[in-house]
This record gives structure tokens, C-alpha cells and sequence, in this order.
């Protein structure tokens, strides 16, 4: 049955107006007659009710988007099938999609840019806590608010648009342009992927456009395997720039570990502290080192690899300085200083070695002559008053045997074994079997703390959602969490959410 204004959904839910419309179906603005409010009602194409599994996994999706509360995402508040379509009732949000942001304005500000991609994160990892992965993260998808809130929606059809093939109906399912190269290769979804799509549209909102281009839908999927995306512009500061492109790299254990790592990190760059953030995802320091936490916020903000390049301050402000500007590396006073600390340092490393050795060797000289005067007045064959280095180490003095000529050369430490220890890279087992990353984490010598998630995707099953990172002694404990598939509960054909429980009631 086609959508017309004035239709009644579930006995209750009178169509108004159309929002949009999609390769799904369409989403409607609706008035909800039993509690009395407007909400948002997608409803599916009817070319989708014939097939028993698809329904039956967007019935599972929409109860798993249910359970998500968080106020960056759309809450779902019933879903229900009749006249031959099925349809999902959300929150309607006021504001308008990213989408049209973009369409007015083609460039964003790189605060505005990183306040949206450390919403959408937060939003993402209460998700991910759940089960759920969106994979359908693009601007349609991001609503956002008057007073600058972001509001992910579509969760519940995400998950069913890579289930269809790229070429269905002419139609690409999963919107290819922010496909991760794991979707486009036909692997399983993951946290990792929504990073990737989020990636994407930071890349698109910096840019004013797509990394990603082709003349057909195959061909812009093919790019996300295999090309590498073009470089943003210069105004972009370095450090944003390496974030972003550490969310769109090829491999998922090159992205930030976690949608939660990835929003911390955007919220320390707004604060201009590079150090924060690279804590946080690693790959945001220059060459791949993380900055000293030690050093402040504006002496690490956007400098380049390069030290005799000026710093370029990355936005906001630090002790009511503008930092999106750029700064002098020191002033010559500054750097003569530290010039000549330098060099006093590196004399006085070697200062007392020196000292140490002149004193010996007077008391290697003088020990000698007294036990030559003391042998018999024999000191006419003595060489000379003062010995060389040589005769006084080949003299029995007791006095000479008592020292070594070079403290540094006798008294060089010796080298103890260190334990042999294993290092774990961010995201490194992600995506693999348990069973499998379990016995080589025993082979190293290390035990495995299991952790499951509950999936009702089969194809997911015994997959590493996430594990810990670092470096461990043999014997110390890994916790690796993976998912764990679990048989859907049969629902009732309808749903409803009593209004008595009803958030907005």
C-alpha cells in the first residue's frame, strides 16, 4: 500500500507530510493520536515484505535499536507490519540532515567539523556497546539540531543494506561513497566499520568533497579497496589531518581502537592538546610518536615533523590566546639558552670521569715510588720519577694492584637477561577468530580473560569485537571480547510502547 497524507498506521499513526525518501522506503512526519505527539515513521518499500529472513532480521535490528538510550541517537518507539508494509517509529528530530549543511555551506570549520565527529563517536560507542554497528554512517544519516546537537537515525536498517548485492535493482544498499573497503569486500561489519564511514564524512566536511569518486557504483566501492584518498587541504591543520586519515585507513587495526578513543581524542584537539589525543589514537603524533603529557597544550599543537618549521596552532584558544595561527619555534634568546645548556650538559657528563681518572693516577704514581724506596734504594733504576701508564700497571705495587687505570673500562655494568615480553597492538585481533587469536596469545605465554557480546548475526559469530593493548609478561592476563551468537526471540507481529513508559509522555 502506498504512503498518502491522511494514511493511519497501527490504528494510531496518521501520516502528515513526506520528509524524504530512500532506497528503503520512505520516512514521513506523523502524528501519534494516543499520546498526542509528532514522530517519524519509515516505511518500507513493498518489494522488501517478500522476503521472510530480511523481515525477520529488520524486526531484530528494530528491538536492538531500541535498546540503545542515548541522546545522540533517534529513539525508536515501535514498529509494527500491516496492509503488506512494515514500519519503524521514531523520534522526530528538529533540525535538518548533514547532508544539507554541506549542500549550502560545502566547507566546514574545523571546530565545527571535530565537535560532529566527537558526537557521532560518543553516539556510536553506546551502540557498539550493545551489538549494534550502523553501517550506514553518511550526512543524510546525521541529523543536526537548532542548538548544534547531533542525532544519528536510521539504526535498525543500517545493519540490512549489506545484505543486498551493490547491483540490486540498480540501487546501492549501504551508501558506497562511505562503504568501508571490509563492506565493499564482502567481509563482516564491524565498530571498526562505522569508524571508517564517520571518517569519511569528517574528510568530506574538511574538503567540500568525497575522497572517493567513479562512473559507477562498482567502480567508487573498488576505490575504497584499493586507492589511496587524495590529501586535504593545506588549512587543514596536521594534527586533524592525521586523524582523519587514520580513520580511513585500509586496514581496521590502523583506525582509532574504539569509537570512544576516537571521540576523546577529537574532544582534546578542540582543546588544542595534542598530547591528550594522541594518547588516545596514537597515529595523531608526529612521526608516529606520542607527545610527551608533560609538555603543554601550545607547544604541541599542529607543529609539523619538520622542528625548523614554524608550529601551527591547531583552534580554539589556550590561556586566552587564539591558536589557529601560526607561532615562532622560540625566540633567539630562548634558543641560545638552550643552546648553552646543551653544551654544559654534555661537558659535565664527562667532567668527573676526568678528575676521577688524574687523582688515580697520582696515587698509582706515588704508591710506586714508595715501594720502589722501600725495596732496598734501588731507585736508581727507576725510569723515571714519573712512570708511564704502562710501567705502572706492569709494577708489583700492592698500591698499584688496588686501582684500575679506567674506572670506566673495569666497571662497565654488565648487561643482565631481561624477561622476554609480548607486545599487542590497538585492534590487532579485531575482526579474527577467538579460538584462534586464544591459542597464540597461549603460545606466548600469556592467559586469555573471555568476554562475549551477544550477536544475532550468525556470520559474526566467534569474531573479536575488541582485547586489550600494550605489553605484557608472560603469565599476565588478556581480556578479548568477542560476540557470541544468539537464536532471535520469536516476537509478537507488533509492538507498541505503552505510554506510560514513554519518555516524551
Amino acid at each position: 500500500m502506498r504512503p498518502t497524507e491522511g494514511l493511519t498506521y497501527g490504528g494510531r499513526y496518521q501520516l502528515v507530510s513526506r520528509i524524504a525518501v530512500g532506497g528503503m522506503g520512505e520516512v514521513w512526519k506523523a502524528y501519534d493520536d494516543v499520546i498526542g505527539r509528532d514522530v517519524a515513521i519509515k516505511i518500507l518499500k513493498d518489494e522488501y515484505m517478500g522476503d521472510p529472513g530480511f523481515l525477520e532480521r529488520f524486526r531484530a535490528e528494530a528491538r536492538h535499536a531500541a535498546l540503545v538510550n542515548h541522546e545522540g541517537i533517534a529513539s525508536v518507539y515501535d514498529y509494527g507490519e500491516e496492509k503488506g508494509s512494515a514500519y519503524l517509529v521514531m523520534e522526530l528530530v528538529p533540525g535538518e540532515p548533514l547532508s544539507n549543511l554541506l549542500e549550502q555551506q560545502r566547507v566546514l570549520p574545523v571546530d565545527e567539523v571535530l565537535d560532529i565527529v566527537a558526537q557521532t563517536a560518543h553516539a556510536l560507542a553506546a551502540a557498539h556497546k550493545v551489538g549494534l554497528v550502523h553501517r550506514d554512517v553518511k550526512p543524510g544519516n546525521l541529523l543536526i539540531t537548532p542548538d548544534h546537537r547531533v542525532k544519528i537515525t536510521d539504526f535498525g536498517i543500517a545493519r540490512l543494506a549489506d545484505q543486498v548485492p551493490l547491483t540490486a535493482t540498480g540501487q546501492v544498499m549501504g551508501t558506497v561513497q562511505y562503504l568501508s573497503p571490509e563492506q565493499a569486500s564482502g567481509h563482516p561489519a564491524s565498530p571498526a566499520t562505522d569508524i571508517y564511514s564517520l571518517g569519511i564524512v569528517a574528510y568530506e566536511c574538511l574538503a567540500g568533497r568525497r575522497p572517493f569518486t567513479g562512473e559507477s557504483q562498482v567502480a567508487i566501492a573498488m576505490a575504497q579497496i584499493n586507492e589511496t584518498p587524495p590529501p586535504l587541504p593545506s588549512t587543514v591543520p596536521p594534527a586533524v589531518d592525521r586523524l582523519v586519515m587514520s580513520c580511513i585507513a585500509k586496514n581496521p587495526a590502523d583506525r582509532p581502537q574504539s569509537a570512544t578513543h576516537l571521540a576523546r581524542a577529537a574532544e582534546a584537539l578542540r582543546r588544542g592538546d595534542i598530547a591528550a589525543a594522541a594518547r588516545d589514537v596514537p597515529q595523531i603524533a608526529p612521526a608516529g610518536q606520542i607527545p610527551d603529557a608533560a609538555e603543554t597544550p601550545t607547544a604541541l599543537i599542529g607543529t609539523q615533523p619538520d622542528a625548523t618549521q614554524p608550529a601551527t596552532a591547531i583552534i580554539g584558544t589556550q590561556n586566552g590566546q587564539p591558536l589557529l595561527s601560526s607561532t615562532s619555534t622560540g625566540t633567539p634568546a630562548k634558543e641560545a639558552g638552550k643552546s648553552a645548556a646543551s653544551k654544559k650538559k654534555k661537558r659535565s657528563r664527562w667532567t668527573w670521569p676526568l678528575v676521577s681518572l688524574i687523582l688515580l693516577l697520582v696515587l698509582v704514581a706515588g704508591g710506586s715510588i714508595w715501594a720502589l724506596m722501600s725495596s732496598g734504594g734501588n731507585a736508581s733504576q727507576s725510569p723515571s720519577p714519573s712512570p708511564s701508564f704502562e710501567e705502572e700497571t706492569a709494577e708489583p705495587s700492592p698500591t698499584a694492584t688496588t686501582h684500575s687505570p679506567t674506572p670506566t673500562r673495569t666497571q662497565t655494568a654488565t648487561p643482565t637477561p631481561t624477561q622476554k615480553t609480548v607486545t599487542i597492538s590497538s585492534g590487532e585481533y579485531v575482526g579474527q577468530d577467538y579460538q584462534a587469536v586464544r591459542s597464540q596469545l597461549n603460545a606466548e605465554g600469556l592467559s586469555v580473560n573471555p568476554a562475549t557480546q551477544a550477536t544475532t548475526d550468525s556470520s559474526l559469530d566467534g569474531k573479536v569485537i575488541s582485547h586489550d593493548s600494550g605489553t605484557f609478561q608472560p603469565g599476565q592476563s588478556v581480556q578479548v571480547t568477542y560476540y557470541e551468537y544468539t537464536t532471535p526471540t520469536p516476537t509478537p507481529t507488533k509492538t507498541t510502547t505503552p505510554p506510560a513508559t514513554s519518555p516524551h509522555a
